[in-house]
């Protein structure tokens, strides 16, 4: 899962992403890196979310205990730097995201459809789409 999914599922106060992250038939993974993306974008979230700063942070500690964070000590340099490769001429950011997918030999979460199309053209189809 990558941090748009996160941040939509924040602002929109999104249901089926909230109860798809506590469906137990899945497990949902993420890079720590989305910390650094949450707090880089902390005051945008909450403006936009309409909700108060609160309400926000309980949100985000019940979506938080339905994912799994995992260091960049999982994720091999050649794996790093092929999800570097695939995502370089559509956002470098995406980076962290796509190579801790490659190192799960799982698919990936995004609602980026600039990324998906820009990785559908590189090779890469492993895509969690669940609506």
């Amino acid at each position: 899962m990558d941090a748009n999914v996160l941040f939509s599922t924040l602002i929109s106060n999104n249901r089926k992403s909230r109860l798809l992250l506590s469906d137990s038939q899945y497990k949902f993974f993420a890079p720590k890196y989305i910390f650094v993306e949450l707090f880089e974008h902390k005051e945008t979230i909450i403006q936009k979310a309409h909700i108060s700063e609160s309400e926000i942070y309980e949100l985000l500690d019940n979506i938080l205990q339905h994912i799994h964070f995992v260091g960049n000590d999982f994720i091999s340099t050649n794996q790093y730097w092929q999800a570097y490769r695939l995502c370089k001429d559509v956002d470098e950011e995406d980076t962290p995201f796509v190579a801790l997918t490659l190192a799960l030999k799982a698919r990936y979460w995004t609602r980026d459809d600039t990324l998906k199309v820009h990785l559908r053209s590189q090779g890469f189809n492993d895509f969690f789409e669940p609506y």
